[in-house]
Order: C-alpha cells, then structure tokens, then sequence
C-alpha cells in the first residue's frame, strides 16, 4: 500500500509557482501575451472565510478530468487523499476579470455553506498565484458520460428513479436555503464510485434568490427556462426576470434524459434549442411511463407559477418509486404461487387448467384457488398502503 502512494505521488505533480511554463498532467501550457498583461482583476479584493484556504503547495495534480470554458478539471492529491482540483483560467490570478473573480468567490462561499449528501463536498480553495477549487474526488465521473457510455440502452427504471429522487432531495435543500443553483444538467451531477448516488456539483453560476430582475447569464440552452430566453435583443446589462423556478425547468429535461437516455433537442443547435424552448416546444413523452407524464408535464411548463416545488416533485416520484417496489413484489408472489412448468396442460370448458396426465389435477386446481382470495388481500392491502 505504502509503495502504491509513493508511485501514485511520483506520477503527479505539484502544482507549480512558475507561470512561464506550466506542466500539467501530460501537457504544456504557456502564458499568452494576454495573461502576461491583461492584469484586469487586480483592483479586486476577495473576501473568502480564511477556514476555507488552503496552501496551493500542498496541492498535486494528475490526469484531466474535465473542462469548463473558464476552467480545467483534474485528479489530485491533498494531503494523501485523492481530489478533484478545479483550476480557474487564466491560471494567473491577475489576469481573471473582476467579474470572474466575484463568481468564484460566490462559488467557494456557497459551496461550503451547503452541507447535504448529494452535494460534492468542498475542501478548500485557494486565490493566490492561481484560483484553485479542491473538493471530493467523485470517482464515478459525471452522469452525462455514464449515459453516453450505455446508450442507447435505457437505465434501469427503478436506478433512474433513484437518480430523480438525488437531485429532487437536493434541490429541494438549496432552494428551501434561498439557493438558485441555474445550471442544472447531467455534467454537473456525479456519480460516486458504485455508481448509485448522485451528487450535485459547480456551483459556478449559483446565488441567492433575490426578488426582482436577476442577470440573464443563467445555465446551459438545452437545460435553460423559457424565461431565460428573450426573442427580443436585451440592451446591454440587461436583466430578465425570473426566480427559483428555472432550476425546476432543468429538473424536467434531466428527468426526460434519466427516463429515455436520449439527448434533449437532439440535431439542433443552441440557438435552434433557445427558439424551440421559447415557443412552447418540448421533448417527445413517446417513451415516458404514463404516470410520470402529468409531473414532466408540469415541471417544464411555461408559466413558472404552475410549476411544481420540489417538495412536490420529490413526494410525486417517491410515490412512483414504491408503485414499482410493490409490482416487482407482486411478480415475485405470482412467480412463487405459480412456478413455471415444463409440464403440457390442457384446458377445460370452464377454462381451467388440467394436467391430463394426473388424476388429481381437479383437486389441485381446487386447492390453489383457495390459496388464491389470501394472496389477493394481501395484494390489495399492499396497494392500499
């Protein structure tokens, strides 16, 4: 064991001080002319709890995981114990923007405020000579990579509703804390390494719920409200409004994706998806169980006013979730009571069974039909309660 971490720490490296050559992973980076001079965040002072930072030295990072547009992902090491290492681009502080810089800060704040067991768990952050985010290491990967790894085979009905019910529970928590958390989608959610749990991730572009008009910068197209669009050209700064019932929206398209493993508005484009959500347009219910189609129904419709709580959404799929715990047990009695015969049977005029090779066949027929009214009650009562 000892000589697999030194072997695991030989192969990775520590994150370097020295930005005129950067060697992460198996791969180079150089600062370009705009890192070098581009110094627009400097004015910017953050405000991070001290608790929360940690020594970037005591970083070491590994192979590549992910990768954002402002933001590279990768397997680490702190202090032994395997990360996930979120590195902010640029790598050089000073040349992030103010704005970027007030994101971040949002981010690590809000994240390690939000203490839930779907919620990828923060370790500490660090702003100085780069912007580094260390939380859990989620060694299932994303959700978005495990469907694409098994389409087009569908998930098992019973894990996909486990999955729903991960992502209600939490969304649940974040919005009853005043937490919008606006780019809810499969990339964000990860999966633990049995493959069994989701917990939700990046929180990026997450804040406080505030009344009134809030930035229109909110989530990705296939995942985004209706609201977030505009078919009108916003002025520049421009703001929409909208409040916790975006993330309710996303909820709707991650379930369709749990239930089919089918991409969202598949063929077109961001700007085609956009238009398409903005009139009215939304995923096929083909293929959906017919008792989930009422909650997606709602969950992704127009008016974010009839759209369902996650309070709701959660005791609606909770509710289904048992429905197919009490099939598969009424299956397994049917299979019990009536074990499958090699045996050749023929029928009678009333329609009974017989086996014409026993003479008692009537008699155990009989005898099994009185068996039957008890399983029934059984049944019912299991329905019932």
């Amino acid at each position: 064991m000892a000589e697999h971490v030194k072997q695991t720490n030989k192969e990775l490296l520590r994150l370097s001080l020295s930005y005129s050559l950067d060697t992460i992973g198996n791969s180079n980076r150089r600062l370009t002319a705009n890192d070098e001079t581009n110094d627009c965040g400097n004015e910017f002072v953050f405000n991070i709890d001290p608790s929360l930072l940690i020594d970037p030295h005591s970083v070491k990072i590994g192979r590549l995981i992910g990768e954002g547009p402002h933001s590279i992902v990768y397997e680490g090491l702190y202090k032994s114990k395997p990360v996930a290492v979120k590195i902010i681009q640029p790598m050089r502080s000073s040349a992030v923007s103010v704005e970027r810089k007030k994101r971040f800060q949002r981010e690590v704040t809000l994240q390690s405020k939000m203490q839930h067991e779907n919620i990828v768990k923060l370790i500490g952050a660090s702003v100085e000579p780069t912007m580094v985010i260390v939380t859990e290491l989620m060694k299932g990967g994303t959700l978005q990579k495990y469907l694409w790894s098994i389409r087009p085979r569908p998930l098992d009905p019973k894990l996909s509703i486990n999955f729903a019910l991960d992502v209600s529970r939490v969304m649940e928590f974040l919005h009853a804390n005043g937490i919008i958390h606006r780019d809810l989608k499969p990339s964000n959610l990860l999966l633990t390494e049995d493959m069994k749990q989701i917990k939700l991730a990046d929180f990026g572009l997450a804040r406080e719920e505030i009344s009134g008009e809030m930035t229109s910068e909110a989530g990705t197209y296939r995942w985004m409200a209706p609201e977030l669009f505009s078919l009108d050209p916003l002025p520049s700064g421009g703001k929409l409004q909208y409040d916790h019932k975006v993330d309710v929206y996303s909820f709707s398209i991650v379930l369709w994706e749990l239930l089919t493993n089918t991409t969202p508005f598949k063929g077109r484009n961001s700007v085609m998806v956009a238009y398409a959500t903005a009139k009215k347009i939304r995923p096929c219910l083909e293929n959906i169980p017919k008792d989930l189609v009422p909650l997606l129904q709602s969950c992704w419709g127009e008016d974010p006013k009839s759209r369902p709580e996650f309070m709701e959404i959660t005791v609606s799929l909770s509710n289904y979730q048992n429905s197919l715990s009490i099939d598969i047990k009424a299956t397994e009695i049917v299979e019990t009571e009536h074990p499958k015969s090699n045996t050749i049977t023929k029928e009678d005029p009333a329609g009974t069974s017989i086996n014409p090779q026993s003479k008692n066949a009537v008699v155990k027929v009989k005898r099994r039909r009185k068996s039957s009214p008890s399983f029934l009650r059984c049944f019912d009562y299991c329905s019932a309660h």
